[in-house]
């Protein structure tokens, strides 16, 4: 189960509202969506929950790109919509490195069938490739709103987003949409 919502701020405060991601595919798209909530280009924060095992929170600000805080990624990785959020960029990887095996590169002597020559190489690849069990993006994304980056980085999963919506003054607007 995942919950979703936006919060957009306005003159009046804060205004919620749920949103369905099943029809959002990329970053882009998750970030149109939060602009088409502030006409008025102020900030939009979308706030993802998945299961109280992660939560992410993607910031845009006008026409901004989209600022991203992920507080597992080795979980939200295991996420349709955490892998959204989990840019290259966002993990330090290399724009398209993910694509798979290189053809040309791949040595065809006949170990393919049984064990490779090269395990040990593609054990420490793998490695290098793995998601943290910890956060990654933008700690700092809430810090002019009243979250410091000590405080977003200690928050557990479970009630994080109740956590944030209190101390931007908007857990009321946001438990209308819960």
């Amino acid at each position: 189960m995942y919950f979703a919502a936006l919060l957009a701020r306005t003159e009046d405060g804060w205004e919620a509202s749920d949103t369905e991601l099943d029809d959002v595919e990329t970053l882009s798209d998750l970030a149109d969506l939060a602009r088409e909530a502030s006409p008025d280009e102020d900030t939009v924060l979308v706030l993802i929950e998945q299961e109280d095992a992660w939560f992410g929170v993607v910031r845009v600000d006008g026409e901004d790109d989209p600022r991203i805080y992920v507080s597992d990624a080795a979980a939200a990785q295991r996420s349709a919509y955490g892998e959204l959020l989990l840019t290259d960029e966002l993990l330090g990887r290399e724009p398209g490195a993910d694509d798979g095996p290189d053809l040309d590169s791949l040595d065809l002597d006949g170990t393919e069938d049984g064990e490779s020559e090269s395990d040990e190489d593609d054990a420490e690849g793998a490695a290098a490739d793995a998601v943290p069990h910890s956060p990654v993006g933008d700690s700092q994304i809430l810090d002019d709103l009243g979250i410091s980056e000590k405080e977003l980085r200690s928050l557990d999963a479970d009630d994080a987003l109740g956590t944030i919506a209190e101390a931007l003054g908007a857990s009321e607007v946001l438990e209308t949409v819960r």
